[in-house]
């Protein structure tokens, strides 16, 4: 077979703008591939809820492929074994309830299964703001491509419509400070704004993410480490059970927020 230039490039772009137009209107749109970005959109799927994720870096994957300061292992308490299991990620107990396993494989399996249950990855694009519709609701996100924003450009992005939007941008909960800081938005915290992440304390920060993994304002749902560090929890380090659990239960959050839209 003569391979010929012109037509792999005419083949990739026309499949990828037939895959972005499909994106423009969703059900649930996450910003942030890492874990419990993609354990939602996993999770999410497997409903046949239309679900996109927008990741700004070339890889997804967050800060699990990095293990432990660069050491590729990371940790699993026996309350999220379940989850390694569900996505065949091999694991073994190292110590009684902790559990071990390979960050590059656990994070390539968490991407693998999320895209194979029918949640879309479009990696390289930033989120720059925030649609705000009917009574101060979150309906969709603005794009623009990540290489545009780290070189400075002045292009005009593009917008996408979605009834959820889950924050799983990390520790710079990005989409919730959009909220905040450009709109002025009124978090539900304590103090209506983000109360920012406190220093690791791994007990106490699995302990909470799950009681923070919330619709923080409406039509936004915080999930992963942008939850703790929104609502004003220790950061967790290497151990990775609490961002998947908040992956799955914000998945459940969406869920339900997305009955009650139906219902009203």
């Amino acid at each position: 077979m003569q391979l010929d230039d012109v037509t792999i490039s005419r083949t990739i772009i026309e499949n990828f703008t037939e895959e972005f137009k499909q994106a423009l209107d969703v059900e649930v749109a996450i910003g942030g591939a890492g874990p419990a970005g993609m354990v939602a959109g996993y999770y999410l799927a497997k409903k046949g809820i239309k679900t996109i994720i927008f990741e700004r870096s070339l890889r997804p994957g967050g800060g699990m492929p990095g293990g432990g300061m660069m050491f590729n292992t990371i940790v699993v308490q026996q309350e999220a074994k379940d989850i390694l299991d569900e996505f065949d990620i091999r694991n073994e107990e190292a110590e009684t309830g902790y559990y071990i396993a390979d960050s590059v494989e656990a994070s390539a399996a968490l991407c693998y299964k999320a895209v194979q249950a029918g949640a879309k990855i479009f990696n390289l694009m930033s989120i720059e703001d925030v649609m705000i519709r009917h009574d101060d609701r979150v309906t969709g996100l603005v794009l623009s491509w990540s290489a545009v924003e780290i070189a400075g450009l002045h292009v005009d992005p593009l917008s996408i419509r979605a009834k959820v939007v889950i924050d799983a941008t990390g520790h710079a909960a990005e989409v919730c400070h959009i909220i905040v800081d450009k709109l002025g938005g009124r978090l539900k915290t304590e103090n209506g704004g983000i109360m920012g992440e406190r220093s690791m304390w791994a007990d106490v920060a699995e302990g909470k993410i799950l009681d923070n993994t919330i619709e923080v304002y409406p039509g936004l749902i915080v999930a992963g480490m942008a939850a703790n560090a929104v609502l004003g929890a220790p950061r967790m380090g290497p151990i990775f059970g609490g961002m998947l659990l908040s992956g799955r239960q914000a998945a459940e959050v969406a869920i339900n927020v997305l009955q009650q839209l139906k219902v009203s």
